[in-house]
């Protein structure tokens, strides 16, 4: 497994080295289209609506509010709040209960990225005995997103949560029409579940599908039912993450010195659930570097933007920031980056 990239946990003034990794994939077989005359391989061009076929670099992102186009250039979004950080920010510890399901989103492995992983177990037994979710805001692939911090065995899990305002109600007429349910109706299908009742094995169920797919495929080639292509896929240069020192120092003092602040009524910076990436982002863990360009969450260079419809900002551009600053005057409020919705799965080309 390959890290996609490596930063902290800030954890009061605990700052906890850690490298992420993605905790799942998929194994459906990939299928490409081709030509049914020649049997080439069918490729995709960019091409504006005028015919023009367009080079990558001359494109520019846009919003569009169904009468007029916003276009919005490189410099535009330079003066957006930076979203670099690679510091996992923990804004507040709440019950895992009051978390719904519907909100997870992708889920990462975190791993100690120190020569002494004390601090990430402290907070990973933590977590275990208080019952608690870290409710945490963090930085991938230039996207503001929200999070929670979980224990699964023994290795830390950090898993994407959707925005409350990306979750839609369930409005439903039919919820309103008053059923009656009896009590014999109610009796039978608990007995019914009841003894359809075990423990959960994922390893019991197989995608038959993807299975069958792939005897499909092994039976053409063992049959000669196929032709020569040349290779279409490259494989991507690796590199391997650089180590990472820095061992905590002073656990007990750091831990002591937040517990004073937070007494002593001291903010969190970000504030709970807000998209804005805080003032503590800017802290150590910035300075490390992507360990892999690519990545493996399908964001990209951030060409879709369905978050856009729903906030204002993105309807006007924002102002240019002062070349220079000046102390006389007020630094405009901090602008909420809008966050992307979670990219929709590929479907085979």
């Amino acid at each position: 497994m390959r890290s996609i990239w490596k930063g902290s946990i800030a954890f009061g003034l605990v700052n906890v080295p850690i490298k992420v990794y993605a905790a799942t994939e998929t194994h459906d077989v990939s299928l490409h289209q081709i030509h049914d005359e020649d049997k080439a391989r069918i490729r995709y061009k960019r091409v504006c609506e005028l015919g023009h076929e367009v080079e990558y670099g001359d494109i520019q992102r846009a919003y569009d509010d169904g009468e007029k186009t916003v276009v919005l250039t490189p410099d535009d979004f330079k003066q957006l709040p930076q979203e670099q950080s690679h510091e996992i920010e923990v804004l507040e510890f709440v019950p895992v209960d009051q978390v719904d399901p519907m909100m997870f989103e992708k889920t990462y492995y975190l791993e100690p990225d120190s020569r002494s992983p004390k601090a990430y177990v402290l907070l990973r037994r933590t977590l275990e005995q208080t019952d608690r979710l870290a409710i945490v805001q963090f930085t991938l692939r230039q996207k503001t997103r929200l999070g929670v911090l979980r224990v699964h065995d023994d290795v830390l899990l950090l898993q994407g949560l959707l925005w409350g305002d990306e979750v839609r109600p369930a409005d439903f007429a039919a919820l309103d029409t008053s059923v009656k349910v009896s009590a014999n109706e109610l009796k039978m299908s608990s007995s019914l579940v009841e003894s359809m009742s075990t423990d959960f094995d994922p390893d019991r169920y197989t995608d038959e599908y993807q299975e069958e797919l792939q005897q499909l495929i092994d039976a053409k080639l063992e049959a000669g039912d196929d032709v020569d292509t040349a290779e279409t896929f490259g494989e991507q240069a690796s590199s391997d993450d650089d180590d990472a020192g820095g061992d905590v120092i002073d656990l007990m003092a750091a831990l002591r010195a937040s517990v004073d602040k937070n007494r002593g009524g001291g903010s969190r910076s970000g504030g709970s659930g807000s998209r804005s990436s805080g003032s503590s982002r800017s802290r150590a863990a910035g300075s490390h570097e992507d360990s892999d360009g690519s990545g493996d969450d399908a964001d990209g260079s951030g060409d879709r933007n369905p978050a856009a419809k729903r906030t204002a900002a993105a309807k006007a551009p924002a102002k240019k920031a002062p070349a220079k600053k000046e102390p006389a005057k007020k630094e405009p409020a901090a602008k909420e980056p809008a966050a992307k919705r979670a990219p929709a799965k590929k479907k085979a080309s």
